[in-house]
Formats: C-alpha cells, structure tokens, sequence
C-alpha cells in the first residue's frame, strides 16, 4: 500500500530534498510551503511537485504558516483531502536568524520569530497529526507511523551569535524525546535527525567560512552534506529500518559529533 509523507519546508533544502528522496520510493507528499507560487515552476514548491511527479508520484501543494497554530487543523485536512491519510509527518521548517547577534543583544522579536517556526511550530503541528494517528490506527500492521524530527548539530554544539536558534533545535530534541515517548503506546514511532553543514538556501551566505572550515577538519568526511544525504536517513526510518528503534537520534554531519583530543 502507497504511504503519504506530510513535509513541512517542503520548497527547497532538506525539505525538498526528503520528498524526492522518499517519492523516488513510491511515496505521495503533501508539501507545505508558507508561500507557494503556482505561476513559479523553477523553484520553489510547485518546482518540487514537478519533481515528484517525474518520479511518478502525486505532491498535494500546501500553503501553511508551521507558527500559525490556526493553519494546523487546515494543513491536516488538506492532505487527508488528497489522499485520504497520512503516515509520516516530518517536521522540516525552520528558520536561520534575519541577523546574528551576540547573546547579550538577542531581541525578543529575533528569538520568538525562531522560536515560533522551529519549535512551537513544529511542537503543535506533531500534536495535531499525532491525535489523528491515536483516533484514526491503521488497520494495516505492516505500517508503523512515523513522526520525524528535523533538528540540527546545533542543538549540541552552542553559537553564542545564535542563540536563539540553537535554543529552538534543542528544544526540538526534548520534543522528539517527549512525544516519543507518549506515542509509544499507540505504535506511532518518532525518530530526530540533526542535519550538520548542509548545502542549501540557509547556508548560501556562510559558504566561504565552511569551505574553510571543513577544509581544516571540522568534519571527518570533509565534504558538505546535502539535503539528499538528510533524505537518506528519513527514509531509512519511514521504511521501517529501525523499526525496534523509536527515539533514536541520527547525526547527518560527517562525523562532526564524534569528540577528538
């Protein structure tokens, strides 16, 4: 039976990238964007419904705010439309910071507008989806639920320029751990994924300073991660490969968690 993937952040990057990866195995998407183009077929969300459907699958486009709580029931509803359930959920959206700034003059309107994406957004998009799965079980026991997680090395690994960011990715791997937990019971496996330097829109502006970087040593694989390399690992959890795994935390960084004297 076709599995449907509901990916936030679905334009572009990491997003993009798990919905290819996972429709090139058969998987249909519901992809949300907060502002898709239908006119723009170069890039962007409808870029990747183009995309998967090359691959042979469908992609139902979403527009969808993850920090406007209000869009959540819509976001759901819209892909059950389309496809009539929904099996994976993978929380992907997220945001860098508009501008850097020391920990001691982080704004209040920087920290919550990361915050209210990465974290709270993601938090009560799972709630949403996660009470759906609990009241509607599947029948067919061949299929686990999936939630997964999209943090980031950088819930670990703390920038003091990036405060709030690094704050919003931990948080994100307390969630993951939490749900986890609760959704046990119902059979509904969650899994995080912390993507390292990844090639992407994000980390157009830093590509200097992490060629330089990963050139010095900061990665054991010294080459940059792609967002089909984050794929992967969502695959590998939505196929069931770590089945007997729930809450288990993968690292898509080239080594770069591994400690060295």
């Amino acid at each position: 039976m076709k599995k449907v993937a509901l990916i936030t952040g679905a334009s572009r990057g990491i997003g993009r990238g798990i919905a290819l990866t996972l429709a090139a195995q058969g998987y249909d998407i519901a992809g949300v964007a907060t502002n898709p183009d239908s006119q723009n077929t170069e890039s962007g969300l409808y870029e990747t419904q183009a995309r998967v459907e090359e691959l042979g699958q469908t992609l139902c486009p979403i527009q969808g705010d993850v920090s406007n709580l209000d869009d959540h029931p819509r976001i759901l509803a819209e892909c059950l439309d389309a496809f009539g359930q929904v099996d994976v959920l993978v929380n992907n959206a997220g945001v860098s910071l508009a501008k850097r700034y020391d920990i001691l003059e982080t704004t209040p309107e920087s920290y919550d507008r990361v915050m209210g994406i990465n974290l709270r957004g993601a938090f009560f998009l799972t709630q949403t989806v996660a009470n759906h799965l609990v009241e509607n079980p599947r029948s067919d026991a061949a299929i686990t639920p999936t939630i997964i997680f999209i943090s980031s090395i950088s819930a670990t690994a703390a920038s003091v320029n990036r405060a709030e960011y690094c704050i919003s990715k931990m948080g994100m791997t307390m969630a993951a751990r939490l749900y986890t937990i609760r959704l046990a019971e119902h059979g509904i496996n969650v899994y995080e994924i912390q993507p390292g330097v990844i090639r992407s829109d994000m980390t157009k502006g830093v590509t200097e300073k992490y060629d330089h970087l990963i050139e010095d040593g900061l990665l054991l694989q010294k080459r940059w991660g792609t967002p089909e390399d984050v794929g992967k690992a969502a695959l590998a959890f939505t196929e069931g490969y770590f089945d007997y795994a729930t809450g288990a935390v993968i690292e898509v960084g080239g080594g770069f968690g591994i400690r060295r004297l």
